[in-house]
């Protein structure tokens, strides 16, 4: 297969999508004779406007693709397409890049797309025969061959007039192609413009969404801390058990306190939970928007609507949180207030508040210094604030029956100091038995 110097350009495309009505060619002849140029005639049609790359290429008929050309010439252009002149173009074949074959040939105008753009009849190069010279029939086949080309002509005057039909539809679907060209181009115009908006959309909600995150962090850390502040709760808890065996009603309170918290945390968890899964239906929007920018809109309403009232949530929660921090302070004062008053009472009967075996559990001890331990009253309120300490201190002996200090009453006070003396009923505890004395105690403040 014989080439030029330049390839012409080419592409894959199938015979399916050529389009061979908008060049003609003109005075194709059924066969050439080989040594010879050949000159191939074309005419362009009203819509057809040539380029500069086009190309006219003979094809073995058959040929698939346009990269199946035997030889090819460039298309001159013409200078003023508006003259009909101009319409009529030719090329000339040199015959020593021609086919040396006797097959079937054909012109094919291909422009620089790799698109065919019209297709010739069939020829052949051989060499003329003389039975195309010289013919001789019959009176009667002559009349009979005079018959069949005047239907021939009668035929090709009907195809001429369908030809002229086929290019009047012709140019009126370029025109109309022409027109969705310049709508379509419209269309890509706006479709733009909308992937713009869209993508400023899509900023805003990512900006949205890193704001989320960011509330979600703090969320995390401040759920972390509670866990912790939880669990060292439990440790000290479980370390004063025996004091939490009888303040079982007000660690339940507690216990409740921070479930309710927990219930809290899980609400506001699910909260974020389902603003994600919010997030994820706005990115769906997102593609929606190409479709329909109303209803997108429509759906950012819904969804900052939703955000305001989850805000107006978290901070009712707040508020409640809150009061129940000043709630705490409340009864810690009260605690301390009792406290006091207990140590009055104590002063009354003369007995030393810091001396005493058993210690009511301050505010600092662990998850009792919001229930003090005199819950439900002073133990001591039946004793008369007139009576004195020297009065309450000072006994006679049981022995000598003498005032005062004397052998016996030393000797008792020995006993004592390694016993256990309940300040209030004067039950005596071996020292060894400190857990039983502070449990008896502290069931005479119940």
């Amino acid at each position: 297969m014989e080439k030029t110097i330049e390839d012409p350009p080419t592409s894959a495309v199938l015979l399916d999508h050529c389009h061979f009505s908008q060049v003609i060619f003109n005075s194709v002849e059924k066969f050439y004779i080989p040594g010879g140029d050949v000159t191939c005639r074309y005419t362009f049609t009203q819509h057809f406007i040539p380029r500069q790359k086009d190309w006219i290429g003979i094809f073995r008929v058959g040929w698939k693709t346009v990269r199946e050309y035997y030889t090819f010439m460039w298309v001159t252009l013409p200078i003023d397409l508006n003259n009909k002149s101009a319409k009529q173009q030719e090329v000339q074949f040199k015959a020593y890049y021609l086919p040396k074959d006797d097959e079937y040939y054909q012109f094919c105008y291909v422009d620089q797309d790799g698109v065919v753009r019209g297709a010739s009849i069939p020829f052949q190069f051989r060499p003329e025969n003389e039975e195309d010279i010289l013919v001789v029939t019959t009176q009667g086949e002559v009349e009979e061959i005079e018959q069949h080309n005047k239907e021939l002509c009668k035929e090709n005057q009907v195809l001429k007039d369908s030809c002229v039909s086929l290019q009047k539809q012709n140019s009126d679907i370029q025109a109309e192609l022409q027109k969705k060209q310049e709508e379509l181009e419209t269309l890509q115009s706006i479709n733009k413009k909308l992937e713009l908006k869209v993508k400023e959309q899509k900023d805003y909600w990512e900006t949205e969404l890193l704001q989320l995150k960011e509330q979600n962090q703090k969320m995390s850390t401040e759920n972390e801390k509670m866990g912790i502040r939880v669990d060292q709760l439990q440790a000290q808890l479980s370390t004063q058990e025996k004091e939490m065996e009888k303040l079982v009603q007000g660690d339940q309170d507690k216990t409740e306190q921070l479930e309710h918290l927990k219930k809290e945390n899980g609400h506001l968890f699910l909260s974020l939970t389902e603003q994600r899964k919010d997030q994820k239906k706005l990115e769906q929007t997102v593609e929606e928007m190409k479709q329909n920018e109303t209803t997108a809109m429509k759906k950012q309403q819904e969804l900052m609507d939703e955000n305001f009232d989850l805000s107006r949530r978290l901070s009712e929660k707040k508020m409640i949180c809150n009061a129940l921090q000043r709630e705490k302070e409340r009864l810690e004062g009260e605690n301390d207030l009792l406290k006091r008053e207990n140590s009055r009472l104590l002063s009354y009967m003369g007995l030393d508040f810091n001396s005493l075996p058993y210690q009511v559990p301050t505010s600092d001890e662990g998850g009792a210094g919001q229930n003090p331990g005199l819950v439900y009253g002073n133990p001591y309120s039946g004793i008369q604030e007139s009576s004195s300490p020297s009065q309450l201190s000072i006994k006679k002996c049981p022995i000598c029956k003498a005032d005062g200090i004397c052998d016996h009453t030393l000797e008792q006070q020995q006993m004592q100091a390694l016993c256990l003396n309940c300040p209030i009923c004067d039950k005596i505890f071996p020292a060894t038995e400190k857990q039983i004395f502070e449990d008896h105690v502290f069931c005479h403040s119940l």
